[in-house]
């Protein structure tokens, strides 16, 4: 029952302290013109978009940090090497994202980083993960609680690690198109983490994972407020590639990487629907879709952005419960 007033707690905090730094941020980044630079593809469906801030995930990444680290230092909850491998993924994609953002802002057009570099850089950030994982006693074993499976996978399982840790954040970063979309899923993702990890605490250890994957949910909550439709900032590739990359190390970190499989299922449908695409193009000539990701082809079809995201909401609650099923009841 701790951990469980805990989390309320680290919630609520995430929640007020997201709410109130927006209101400070936003009219910050208008200032500086932080804007967006809507893509020459969605001119007509997101003219009205143009020129709203971007960067917003430092609305939620800074409220999420400084909270961490108050309730470690304030002791209410126990300092431990997953939240420094958490921490360290948060802020290091963060950054990353942040660079990206900076320099489309800067050349005033959809030109960030190379995929090179930005993929370099995500490696970078897997690598020193995979190390202090390794070094802090952790097994290369892909656990299947549920199935009652165990794989030993040696130095293999590192670059499994670096495959869902990149895959995951650009996954996440494919998905943040529409307003509310991407953060409303990762809410919902990082809710059923927080309840599965909650719910393994007595046997895993993982009540500091649990409350931080809550601190998020707050954070993400207060966010939404601003970027929900209409959106009055975006999280950019700031808060995408951050929160992508976390996802995926919570998963690895409370040895859930097949529920993983379950939960991020709409970020994973949205990123093979572009792998498709792309095939399809490159061997056929064809487009098996309107336009990618998945939602711009339902925008393509005549759908209200609205009600694409509430779609894309109800599918991902549901692979949520599924997941969270999945991996604690079954």
């Amino acid at each position: 029952m701790l951990i469980l007033a805990k989390s309320i707690l680290a919630l609520m905090m995430g929640f007020i302290l997201t709410i109130i730094l927006g209101v400070v941020l936003i009219p910050y980044l208008k200032k500086k013109k932080a804007k967006q630079t809507v893509s020459v593809f969605l001119k007509n469906k997101h003219k009205e978009k143009e020129g709203t801030p971007t960067m917003g995930g430092l609305i939620f990444m800074i409220p999420t940090s400084v909270i961490t680290l108050f309730l470690i230092l304030t002791e209410k909850i126990e300092y431990s090497s997953n939240l420094l491998i958490i921490l360290f993924v948060f802020l290091g994609y963060g950054v990353l994202g942040f660079i990206d953002d900076y320099l489309i802002i800067k050349r005033n057009k959809n030109e960030g980083l190379t995929e090179i570099q930005k993929l370099f850089g995500q490696l970078l950030i897997a690598i020193i993960f995979f190390f202090i994982f390794m070094k802090t006693g952790h097994s290369p074993i892909l656990n299947i609680h549920t199935l009652g499976i165990e794989i030993h996978m040696g130095w293999l399982y590192g670059a499994f690690l670096l495959f869902m840790l990149v895959a995951s954040s650009n996954a996440v970063n494919i998905t943040d198109g529409l307003d509310g979309l991407a953060a409303g899923l990762s809410l919902i993702a990082f809710l059923a983490f927080g309840l599965i990890s909650w719910s393994s605490t007595w046997v895993t250890g993982s009540g500091d994972i649990a409350v931080f994957c809550f601190i998020l949910v707050g954070t993400l909550l207060g966010f939404l407020f601003y970027n929900t439709y209409p959106a009055r900032i975006f999280m950019g590739d700031t808060g995408s590639l951050a929160l992508g990359g976390t996802l995926a190390s919570i998963a690895i970190l409370t040895n859930h990487e097949i529920t993983f499989i379950i939960i991020a299922g709409v970020f994973i449908i949205e990123t093979l629907v572009c792998i498709i695409q792309t095939g399809s193009i490159m061997y056929t000539g064809k487009k098996v879709f309107l336009m990618t990701p998945l939602h711009h082809h339902f925008e393509k079809l005549g759908w209200d952005e609205r009600d694409i995201v509430k779609a894309f909401w109800f599918v991902g609650i549901i692979l949520a419960m599924v997941g969270v099923l999945f991996a604690v009841w079954l």
